[in-house]
């Protein structure tokens, strides 16, 4: 399953202190959670008695009849290959604790007490329940099974590496540094709370965040399944609110206030958080301090990985860009990114005081990005746009389209222009070295590329300016681009932006209502053309022949690869799993794979390209400066990874 475990949390119809009939819809939502495929089923807080039962705790008949409905459970569900945990309440050492009974295959791997005992507001749990740490006993016999007891277990599963079970009862999250955060620390990759969290206005906000912070934090994912309506509403009320989360981001959540039962389930990545934590070095230091040191007992159990399927979990296919759908998000985060480009590139200028950023406008997606930059740079610096001077240099195939593309969209933007062919200089320098210029070979493309950035460099030198870079992060990936040509500038502004984030960014640029029309439209026909470098000539109805995606592949692809080998590490095998789990239809397996062999390809033989970056913003989780998330050889042998590519 690459790494996935299927993690649930369930929410049943509850019966207040009716523990026969709460067995029951346990039972039904078990049997419901296993068709589904669940390895993993969380439920609330007290779930076989209800939370609420107040002094009712006292009695004998309802704590007996809690334990025999558990020694139920565990025998009708001994073939079920599923682990589960429920809320009961537990008397030892003459008192009574609020438990998590954590179960597998008929087996009580033990009993996690709750730490935090809240009597505050609206909660009274002093009165009934003590704290784990005034447990005496590590062992007790319940239901029929001698059991550990403690809240110092942590349950390892034989057959997933990866997944180590740290269990904490609600208000166990609440404190300041909850018992999930020592949990972590010792290995617990998924957390799970048993909760009974009553409804509050504004509090459904407020336990996202919770929930959301705690998985960040402890790089690992959290089920947190709370009680429902079912519970006494005497002075409370109880949604079944229940939320998964890994890493800070949510997987799936339950509908609030359902009187049915509810069943919510994901796939959680343990490999993506197990190399989350080993790239966070920080994320271990914690232990050196003394309060940090603890001692768990390890629980082990069999899980056998579930068979490869349909993946039940967020999948973008592109992974590198806000959701689209959500309109505030998506200018947020993009006004956050421009604005991280713009305040570097106005630094450089103010520190190497330049007057000019010359920038090569082509009337493509690069160029056209890095021009807005530059533009918005100098408005952030207050000074005049006519500091920026773009050139367009059009050569062998260049088209009219982009040609007038690039000298409309600088005319209405206000900054200096220039234009100067490079055919002449190029048909120079191909009798100079002895070159065909009838051969369209990579002599006759790199040429060009090399031309126009000397140009660029000169005009900088002759204006005291500043080479603006317009290459994107992937391109340095694949190695598209001229060595010394358009790899090459003084500042690289789209470094750390991916070609889809490129395209998302001008596209919010044309929307937004800060051009004008002509502009915006402009910007729109940007989008709607074929990318290309334009090295080589057009076709004879003069439309662009040289199309950079049916050359190395779509770029959608190659960002979608990107992310997940150099952000996780992930082998090629699931990298492919992944694409075609987010894909679907719209490539085949052999589409996918060709393209996946040629980025594995150009991304080893191109490192020396990468190994000598100018400088550059970086924007979101990874970039591939050499002084910032990337160092590899550049004569590594990629043996390892083409050998798995060619056997999918």
């Amino acid at each position: 399953m690459y790494g996935f475990v299927r993690v649930g949390a369930a929410v049943p119809k509850l019966h207040l202190a009716d523990c026969i009939a709460n067995q029951q819809e346990i039972l039904s939502l078990v049997q419901q959670a296993a068709q589904a495929g669940v390895q993993v089923l969380t439920f609330p807080e007290l779930t076989i008695t209800g939370y609420t039962c107040a002094d009712l705790f006292f009695q004998s008949p309802l704590l007996d009849a809690a334990q025999e409905a558990l020694k139920q459970i565990a025998a009708q569900t001994a073939s079920v290959p599923m682990v589960l945990l429920l809320g009961v309440p537990v008397a030892v050492d003459n008192q009574l604790f609020n438990c998590a009974a954590v179960l597998h295959q008929g087996k009580i791997l033990g009993l996690v007490p709750k730490t935090f005992i809240p009597t505050y507001n609206e909660f009274y749990e002093e009165r009934w329940f003590a704290s784990a740490n005034d447990l005496i006993s590590e062992e007790i016999t319940y239901a029929g099974q001698t059991v550990p007891i403690g809240a110092d277990l942590l349950f390892s599963a034989q057959g997933l590496s990866d997944l180590k079970i740290g269990v904490e009862i609600c208000e166990d999250l609440w404190v300041p540094i909850p018992p999930s955060s020592y949990q972590s620390l010792y290995g617990a990759t998924l957390l799970l709370n048993l909760s009974a969290s009553n409804e509050l206005a504004g509090k459904p906000q407020y336990r996202h965040q919770l929930v959301s912070q705690q998985s960040s934090r402890c790089l690992a994912a959290y089920v947190y399944a709370s009680a429902g309506t079912g519970e006494s509403t005497q002075d409370a009320v109880f949604s079944g609110h229940s939320l998964i989360y890994e890493n800070g981001t949510k997987l799936c959540e339950t509908e609030s206030f359902q009187r049915q039962n509810q069943l919510v389930y994901a796939d959680v990545d343990l490999e993506r958080l197990a190399n989350e934590r080993r790239r966070h070095t920080t994320f271990m230091a914690q232990l050196a301090q003394p309060e940090a040191q603890r001692f768990y007992r390890e629980i082990k159990f069999p899980m056998n990985s579930a068979p490869v399927g349909t993946l039940k979990r967020p999948l973008s296919t592109t992974p590198f860009t806000p959701n689209s759908l959500d309109l505030d998000a998506l200018d947020a985060r993009c006004q956050n990114i421009f604005q991280i480009q713009l305040t570097g590139l106005a630094r450089r200028m103010e520190h190497t005081h330049a007057d000019t950023l010359v920038i090569g406008i082509s009337g493509g997606l690069d160029s056209t990005l890095a021009l807005l930059v530059s533009v918005k740079a100098c408005d952030y610096l207050g000074l005049d746009r006519k500091h920026v001077l773009g050139v367009t240099m059009p050569g062998f195939g260049t088209t009219d389209r982009t040609y007038n593309n690039a000298l409309e969209l600088m005319r209405s933007l206000g900054i200096e222009m220039k234009e100067i062919s490079i055919k002449d200089a190029a048909l120079q320098h191909f009798a100079d070295i002895g070159h065909d210029a009838s051969i369209h070979d990579v002599t006759y493309e790199n040429t060009q590329a090399r031309e126009r950035t000397q140009i660029l460099m000169d005009l900088a030198n002759k204006t005291n300016g500043l080479v603006v870079g317009t290459g994107d992060l992937s391109e340095l990936a694949l190695g598209w681009a001229t060595y010394n040509g358009d790899h090459m500038s003084m500042y690289g502004v789209n470094a750390g932006v991916p070609k889809t984030l490129v395209r998302v960014l001008v596209n919010w640029v044309a929307n937004s209502k800060t051009l004008d029309k002509k502009a915006s439209d402009i910007l729109l026909d940007i989008l709607d053309t074929p990318i290309s470098p334009e090295l080589l000539p057009p076709d004879p109805d003069g439309t662009i022949h040289q199309k950079t995606e049916d050359l190395v592949g779509p770029y959608e692809l190659h960002d979608f690869f990107l992310y997940y080998i150099l952000r996780f590490g992930f082998r090629p095998a699931k990298v492919l799993y992944l694409a075609e789990q987010a894909f679907g239809e719209q490539y085949d397996h052999e589409t996918l794979c060709k393209w996946l062999k040629n980025f594995y390809r150009r991304f080893f033989i191109q490192q020396f390209k990468r190994s000598c970056l100018p400088d550059g913003p970086k924007v979101g989780a990874l970039c591939l400066s050499p002084r910032s998330d990337w160092r590899m050889p550049t004569d590594a042998y990629s043996r390892i990874w083409m050998e798995e590519v060619e056997k999918l």
